[in-house]
């Protein structure tokens, strides 16, 4: 029998953990943890008082009961309730998170290899027209070189 040459179970393994982006998806998410207990401090510290100021202090608190007469909290509670504050908040928290990562993160960094896209661009269109115009200079050269060999052979004819 013949040995195949297959990379083993371990060696598959390590290759897929050193991949450039599970290692930029392992930091994503570590970033993404700590943003997120920013982001609940905002809701919390902020929206939550501004909500306050209309109604309650706490999102969670808006809730509408479907069935029967909400009463009591927790297990002594009585009723179907649907609690629409705490789906709020969550959306609210969501919302702020992906403004803040858009305009402090994917706006500024699309801006950024934009910029690099241009100046490759332009660096490139000038590297072309100094080729061509080259290229051009030699055309030229080689028609001169023909016109004084036709020229000179034509004088001796």
């Amino acid at each position: 029998m013949s040995e195949k040459n297959e990379p083993s179970v371990w060696q598959g393994f390590k290759a897929f953990l050193m991949r450039g982006n599970v290692i930029d998806l392992a930091v994503a998410v570590v970033i993404g943890a700590a943003f997120t207990k920013i982001v609940n401090s905002v809701v919390e510290g902020v929206v939550n008082p501004l909500v306050g100021a209309f109604g309650t202090q706490s999102l969670d608190a808006y809730s509408t009961c479907l069935k029967g007469r909400c009463t009591g909290t927790g297990d002594s509670a009585t009723g179907v309730r649907i609690l629409w504050g705490h789906v709020l908040g969550a959306t609210l928290t969501f919302l702020i998170t992906a403004a803040v990562v858009y305009f402090l993160m994917v706006l500024p960094m699309s801006k950024y290899l934009a910029r690099q896209e241009a100046r490759r661009k332009a660096k490139e269109s000038t590297e072309e027209v100094i080729e061509v115009s080259e290229l051009e200079v030699l055309k030229e050269i080689r028609d001169a070189l023909l016109a004084q060999r036709g020229g000179s052979g034509q004088d001796r004819s």
